[in-house]
């Protein structure tokens, strides 16, 4: 069995300047890191229980089989302050059947981000004493 350490998501944008103004200013995610120079320098952000690194080049968009999933607190809070900013909504909150109330955004190059509540009492946030 291999032993994971720590982990995170990389992308390799199209426009690597374009993709940081959307993760640090539009979302405002919090830099843990930042390596390199010029306009493919790499920055990592802080995503929760993990990392997104945004680093290099791709000359092709990322495949849509390519997703974020994002928890956050308050997905209409989330939705208020995101379209305050600019961020481009997809689909805005909505409560799912199987109990998640899911809103999507999209970064600029297309890559699906979904922004996920998990409510009181839904089997995600529920641990029953064993």
């Amino acid at each position: 069995m291999v032993h994971v350490l720590s982990s995170r998501t990389l992308i390799h944008p199209t426009d690597p300047e374009r993709s940081r103004a959307f993760y640090g200013e539009r979302l405002g995610l919090a830099v843990y890191r930042e390596f390199g120079e010029g306009p493919e320098r790499g920055t990592v952000y802080f995503l929760g229980g993990g990392f997104l690194e945004v680093s290099g080049r791709s000359d092709t968009p990322p495949s849509p089989a390519v997703q974020l999933w994002l928890q956050v607190a308050d997905a209409a809070a989330a939705h208020e302050e995101l379209a305050a900013r600019g961020v481009a909504i997809v689909r805005p909150p909505v409560k799912e059947p199987w109990g998640l109330v899911e809103m999507w955004i999209a970064d600029p190059d297309g890559t699906r981000i979904v922004l996920v509540e998990v409510p009181a009492g839904h089997p995600l946030r529920y641990r029953p004493e064993i």
